[in-house]
């Protein structure tokens, strides 16, 4: 893989399409002029599209040169996988027109649509959400009179679109705090499932307008209003968001002085001091802390303590126990990932896109499955199993959601129809397994231990 990734990053140094638009641009104005100059004195086209001749001739080539470098990465990114990927046969199962993409394209489609969202790309989330849209609407009208009869399909179509009533009204929705009629997302800002009924754009658009004030501009006071108005669900979820963010106002403050550039987010500082500039940044600090410090103390003792125990300090920080509190560089990236995180979870929401955990998860296990694939044919063996994979994928923990059993006995995964069973002494086997080993037995004896007991005390487990 170590040519694959060189390609990739060759690819990345030379795809660089920003002075190919900016000439794109140039020759589009260029075209502009001259229409407009034609349509102004139509008695001189001739002489206007002479003098255009040579330009269009000479922005071609310049464009055609900013490509070459792009298209040269392109084919060796290309080589790369060929070579890499030469006469191998990937893996299948769940693709093709029997597969489950296939039969739960609502599903892929909203995947498609709220990457889309999370990544910020609004205009082409609703172009996509439009045109599934459009198909599913030809789709129905094209059916025959027999399929529009039958209601098992009827039924099947109209819950694969449910998923476009959250982005459907993006636009049309009242959310300028008019408080329109039957507009309750306003008011409550999530519904009992988390999401909103068409507010999922606008949203999404206030998440990054918030990351942008804090990773862009270094201002607290959006994140920290989000914060304080789901101050409450926050604490019910175990979160720190809220002293986070505030420990950070804190250290701003800490840190600023008054001849420094004034920060947007000054507002949450309920008293400022001018009048001796080499302390005004602890003392405001110290005002902000006796005006926030109070609600968090509480939950955050320890914390907030050692922050103001900082102050004595000021003088000679850098020198201090608590040095360690004013010098984290990640400090700001952090306060996003985390806001980021806590925002979607309180809408119901991963913190990453499921596409591209799906995507990231399937690439991972990617040059096993392709070992698997190769094995499989040189032996003319047969993946037997579509809903389980032949093989263990190993996978990061951030990407490890769902615990499982594997019965110790039949070494298969347990599912609802063969559910995991505790016997008495607290070993655990298959239902299927269990029932095996006790056939014609009146008592059953562990597998595991000397222990003996009767199918029925088995004990059903959840997971």
């Amino acid at each position: 893989m170590d040519a694959i990734q060189q390609a990739h990053e060759q690819l990345c140094q030379k795809g660089n399409l920003s002075k190919a638009l900016a000439d794109v641009q140039q020759l589009l104005d260029h075209l502009q002029s001259t229409r407009d100059a034609v349509a102004e004195n139509p008695d001189i086209t001739a002489l206007h599209m002479a003098k255009l001749k040579h330009p269009l001739k000479q922005a071609f080539d310049t464009i055609e040169d900013d490509l070459k470098e792009v298209n040269k990465g392109l084919n060796q990114y290309q080589k790369a996988l060929k070579d890499k990927f030469k006469n191998s046969a990937l893996p299948t199962a769940g693709v093709g027109e029997s597969g489950v993409l296939a039969r739960e394209t609502g599903l892929v489609n909203r995947a498609i649509g709220m990457h889309l969202l999370r990544e910020g790309k609004f205009d082409v989330a609703s172009t996509f959400v439009r045109e599934v849209n459009e198909a599913k609407q030809q789709q129905a009208t094209a059916s025959t009179a027999s399929e529009e009869m039958d209601g098992v399909v009827v039924d099947g179509a109209a819950a694969s679109q449910q998923w476009l009533q959250d982005f459907a009204g993006e636009h049309t929705t009242t959310g300028e705090g008019d408080g329109g009629d039957g507009n309750e997302d306003d008011e409550s800002p999530m519904d009992s499932t988390g999401l909103g009924r068409g507010q999922l754009q606008k949203r999404f658009a206030d998440m990054y307008h918030t990351l942008d004030a804090l990773r862009n501009q270094h201002d607290l006071t959006p994140a920290i209003e989000w914060a304080r108005q789901h101050s409450a669900e926050l604490e019910s979820r175990g979160s720190n968001l809220e002293f986070e963010l505030s420990r950070l106002k804190f250290v701003e403050l800490y840190t600023t002085t008054t001849s420094d550039k004034p920060n947007p987010s000054d507002q949450d500082d309920p008293d400022q001091n001018d009048e001796q500039p080499a302390f005004s940044g602890p003392l405001r600090a110290l005002a902000y802390a006796r005006a926030v410090f109070p609600a968090l103390h509480p939950r955050h003792t320890r914390e907030t303590s050692a922050l103001l125990a900082s102050l004595a300090f000021c003088p000679a920080l850098a020198t201090s126990p608590y040095t360690h509190l004013f010098h984290n560089q990640d400090a700001w990236e952090a306060a996003s990932a985390a806001y980021t995180r806590e925002f979607c979870s309180l809408l119901g929401l991963a913190e990453r896109s499921p596409l591209y955990t799906a995507v990231t998860a399937g690439g991972i296990a990617l040059p096993t499955l392709q070992k698997v694939e190769r094995i499989l044919t040189a032996s003319r063996g047969q993946w037997s199993s579509v809903n389980e994979l032949p093989v263990e994928t190993p996978l990061p923990p951030g990407y490890m959601f769902h615990s499982i059993f594997v019965c110790p006995v039949s070494k298969e995964q347990a599912t609802d129809d063969n559910p995991p069973m505790m016997l008495p002494c607290g070993h655990v086997l298959a239902r299927e397994s269990l029932e095996m080993h006790s056939k014609g037995k009146s008592r059953v004896k562990c597998p595991y231990c000397p222990q003996e007991c009767q199918a029925r005390d088995a004990r059903r487990v959840y997971i």
